[in-house]
């Protein structure tokens, strides 16, 4: 199985710091963001797609280096215009007919995207108890996503949209549109496959988002090797 890891990002949050190191590659506990994203992934998965934009050549550079898979590809987005397009990007590229997606500066637990490639389709989601600051999945009757939803004005807690996805290939026949704030949104995708078929909801154990310098400094302190490490 094919993974797909969102790599284009300017991390404009986390500057100075990302001036000259693109965020996937800020060190946690002695090893880069991806690095510890790579050392989740499945085992079933055996080739990554990485999309890069934003100092690609850092990443391209680590990739060379890094002992997780052989088989890699980095993909770079052009210009910026949202993670749909980011993904999009890479349809060509892609070999299996089902593959993973995910945001390449979090971090994830490698029994959750377990679970989520077991899915034929799904989005991994977290309980959070501020859902104005995430976006937001809404599920039907049967516990399959209806839709997700942009920092819906609800109390919590709530299910949010960690940034990691199970897609079939066919994913690609939906045309995205442009959003009101002018890009492609990689939740577009998902909310359309939801009304095409199940998109199964796979509820995080661990799933820590990198998204200021404070929470980058928590995620120096804990024990990732616990909860990152995948099973193989």
């Amino acid at each position: 199985m094919d993974a797909v890891l969102l790599c284009a990002g300017l991390g404009t949050r986390l500057r100075p710091h990302t001036l000259t190191t693109p965020k996937p590659l800020l060190a946690v506990r002695g090893r880069p963001i991806l690095d510890w994203t790579l050392g989740a992934l499945p085992k079933s998965v055996d080739r990554v797609i990485v999309v890069v934009q934003y100092l690609a050549v850092q990443i391209e550079k680590y990739l060379q280096g890094q002992k997780f898979f052989s088989q890699w590809t980095a993909v770079p987005q052009g210009v910026p215009r949202g993670t749909g397009d980011a993904l999009r990007r890479c349809h060509d590229w892609i070999r299996s007919d089902r593959f993973l997606v995910l945001n390449g500066d979090d971090l994830f637990g490698a029994a959750d995207l377990a679970e989520l490639a077991q899915r034929p389709a799904g989005v991994l989601c977290a309980s959070v108890d501020d859902p104005r600051n995430f976006g937001i999945a809404f599920l039907k009757a049967d516990g399959t996503l209806d839709k997700l939803v942009e920092k819906p004005d609800l109390d919590g807690p709530l299910l949010a949209n960690t940034g990691a996805y199970l897609f079939p290939k066919n994913v690609f026949d939906i045309e995205l549109q442009l959003s009101p704030r002018g890009e492609f949104e990689i939740t577009d995708y998902v909310t359309t496959l939801a009304g095409r078929q199940p998109v199964h909801v796979v509820r995080a154990g661990f799933w820590f988002p990198i998204g200021t310098e404070a929470a980058w400094n928590q995620a120096k302190e804990i024990d990732l090797d616990k909860v990152l490490t995948a099973k193989k």
